[in-house]
């Protein structure tokens, strides 16, 4: 017996999240774009009938209610689907051929200067009781360029403080290396004792503990991305800075500085984690001011008398 739609985007879901490792968050994007397909096309209809004229209503629909990027995304995650479906022998024609994807801007990225930087650091306090923390949270982003989700996600026996090097599980469950840096590693040394002092808690109040999780909430257990975003955004406010701040945006600071230092976009492919080259190469948008500085220095010709 056939199964219709509905069934077998929950095949296609696991497989995902079985097969390829994805994460949760990257699983429920992909249900969630797939489901918005299934309830205009018919969540009952078998799978394959779907034509490519059921597809540009799908596709016609979506525009002018979502952005030009959420369409793209939406379509992507559609164009998947039935590559699956292709590889499975479960379809013999792919509905999406003759789809064309939605030209999409220029994306520039977000970061801050150098200077913005060290001020978002230095604002943790005495008077904020997750000071220790928060600021290790900051440090860890901007030293190692990793995802919120990788931070999130982060256990302590990752971290080895005799190399200064911190295992990240990125996206597909792919593992890299990267340096964390003296200034990110003493903040977290300044946070464990608190972190020790939370994990006790939880055990008094008869929990279990959360793991191995790095950093934790007031009730002793893993700080989710949503927080994390959080307390990023309320030190920025308090720096003057929130309108350009994000735990993204401390990513992108990493790749920036690291290619105005000299870095070369093959290393900072591999510290970010990228999966293609073509992905770092957005970073190479240097400010015109540190270009013309460069060149100034650097240039027979500008140093000319």
């Amino acid at each position: 017996m056939n199964k219709n739609l509905t069934e077998y985007i929950q095949l296609f879901v696991d497989w995902l999240a079985v097969e390829k490792g994805y994460s949760g968050n990257t699983v429920s994007c992909y249900g969630r774009d797939l489901k918005e397909f299934a309830n205009q096309t018919g969540p009952e209809s078998p799978v394959t009938e779907i034509n490519s004229l059921q597809v540009r209503a799908y596709v016609y629909t979506l525009h002018g209610r979502n952005k030009s990027s959420s369409v793209a995304r939406k379509l992507s995650s559609l164009r998947s689907f039935f590559r699956f479906l292709l590889r499975e022998g479960t379809i013999t024609a792919d509905p999406m051929g003759t789809i064309s994807m939605p030209k999409q801007g220029k994306y520039m990225p977000v970061f801050l200067s150098v200077d913005e930087v060290f001020t978002l650091l230095e604002i943790p306090n005495a008077d904020d009781t997750f000071a220790a923390r928060d600021r290790a949270i900051m440090e860890l982003l901007y030293s190692t360029g990793m995802r919120v989700s990788e931070l999130a996600s982060l256990d302590l026996p990752a971290l080895d403080f005799t190399t200064g090097m911190v295992r990240v599980t990125g996206k597909g469950n792919k593992q890299r290396l990267a340096p964390m840096g003296n200034p990110a590693m003493e903040s977290i040394n300044a946070y464990l004792g608190q972190r020790d002092n939370l994990q006790q808690d939880r055990l008094r109040r008869g929990l279990d503990l959360d793991g191995d999780a790095l950093f934790l909430n007031t009730r002793g257990s893993r700080l989710t991305t949503r927080s994390i975003e959080r307390l990023v955004k309320m030190y920025a406010q308090r720096a003057g800075i929130a309108s350009r701040v994000t735990p993204h945006a401390l990513r992108h600071s990493f790749a920036t500085h690291l290619l105005e230092m000299g870095a070369d976009l093959r290393t900072v492919q591999e510290l970010l984690g990228h999966a293609s080259l073509s992905t770092t190469q957005k970073y190479t948008h240097l400010n015109l001011d540190h270009l013309n500085k460069v060149y100034d220095q650097a240039h027979p010709m500008a140093r000319r008398k």
